[in-house]
């Protein structure tokens, strides 16, 4: 091991306990979204992220459009490291809104607890653990003393779970960052250059209310709503019969999560709303995937008579496609990874999508890649019990820091 990057190690196996302490803080601000109540998330960040050095501009999405997207408050932050001139920018990008805990947990989902070289708790995998590994990696670049060129902006965003457009998005679109190339939050044992895209759909079923004991008298909304859900899963079969070419990512799939519908157990239900997820995988074309499940809704519903459907797009998040210009981020992750991990650190797509795809959509290469697993499951993640092993945290944190140095010296 060269010099450089066992005193990056030592430093971080010496400040280890402060970046445990710091996600546990992290993770101890709720951000369920929704309701999307995340600035205070923000505003304990930049102060902890001030004890270390490090100011953090503080961006509030104005309040109407949080509204207008479904949350209640956003503030994200950058935070501006620059070194010398003739070097690359590169940009760091966590979110801390995550989806509410649920039921069925152990430990309690605020409480950042550790058991068995574990830290549980809601987004400690997804995906505040990366707001330490980012931090404590650039620390430890910066106290090594070398000379560096161009810079490293972190940034920490509140819109990932609601698609990233008041997050990365509005950052990009308000001229407020233009780095050369982005790496966000995922997980240690890969490096991810691709992922699904998804369209998020809501669909309401109208029929006409009526007593239950003459329900002759109503249409039901709920039985048009199974002939349409019926339909869609037909879709579903048929989905698995296309394949990406994407290691990692197989086919694409769809996902009824949310049903709500009728006024009473003695009441024909005159209105049921279907709430529909549709990943795509990156073959895929959005437009056309979005124009086939309106069809495939409309002609179910005109099965059944007296239904009426009215669809409308909620999410429409396009897939992650590489760019050429990754290539140097890819190498230097893949290159420590397989020292600090001690085995080959692939690239690969994941099914998730991310709101990495807006660095992208605004020509700057970016992968994937942080503190995590082997694969979602293994985190809990938007189930019960998340947690992280603090062990891939701090080898998360060594391989971005020596990817760093390789990359702005």
């Amino acid at each position: 091991m060269t010099k450089p990057y066992a005193q990056l190690d030592a430093w971080i196996d010496a400040h280890f306990d402060e970046e445990v302490s710091f996600l546990q803080e992290m993770v101890r601000v709720p951000t369920d979204t929704p309701p999307g109540n995340n600035a205070p998330h923000a505003e304990r960040t930049a102060q902890l992220l001030a004890g270390f050095g490090f100011e953090a501009e503080k961006h509030a999405v104005p309040v109407e459009e949080v509204k207008a997207g479904g949350l209640e408050s956003i503030t994200n932050l950058i935070v501006r490291r620059r070194y010398a001139d003739g070097g690359r920018t590169i940009a760091l990008n966590a979110h801390g809104d995550v989806v509410p805990p649920g039921e069925g947990w152990t430990h309690d989902p605020y409480g950042g607890e550790i058991e068995g070289g574990q830290l549980f708790g809601r987004a400690a995998a997804v995906s505040k653990s990366d707001f330490a590994t980012f931090t404590f990696a650039v620390r430890a670049l910066e106290a090594l003393g070398n000379q560096l060129k161009g810079g490293v902006e972190l940034h920490f965003t509140y819109d990932e779970e609601f698609g990233g457009e008041l997050g990365p998005g509005w950052l990009q679109k308000k001229g407020l960052t233009k780095p050369d190339l982005a790496m966000a939050a995922g997980f240690s044992y890969q490096v991810v250059t691709a992922h699904n895209g998804c369209l998020q759909m809501e669909v309401t079923v109208q029929g006409k209310m009526a007593h239950a004991a003459i329900p002759d008298t109503g249409v039901d909304a709920l039985q048009g709503a199974v002939t349409i859900l019926n339909a869609l899963y037909e879709q579903n079969r048929l989905y698995k019969q296309v394949t990406s070419q994407v290691p990692g990512i197989n086919h694409p799939y769809l996902n009824v999560g949310r049903i709500e519908g009728g006024t009473n157990t003695n009441v024909v239900p005159g209105k049921v709303v279907l709430k529909l997820d549709r990943r795509m995988i990156p073959e895929e074309n959005p437009e056309q995937v979005e124009a086939d499940i309106r069809r495939v809704i409309t002609q179910a519903a005109q099965s059944f008579p007296g239904i009426g459907v009215d669809i409308r797009r909620m999410l429409l998040a396009r897939a992650l496609q590489p760019l050429a210009g990754n290539a140097p981020l890819v190498h230097a992750l893949q290159q420590h990874g397989r020292e600090v991990f001690g085995e080959e650190i692939p690239t690969s797509g994941t099914p998730l999508y991310t709101d990495v795809r807006l660095y992208c959509e605004h020509g700057i290469p970016a992968v994937i890649y942080g503190a995590g697993p082997r694969t979602v499951l293994e985190s809990h993640a938007k189930r019960n019990d998340e947690r992280l092993d603090l062990e891939d945290l701090r080898r998360a944190t060594k391989v971005v820091a020596r990817s760093l140095l390789d990359l702005l010296s």
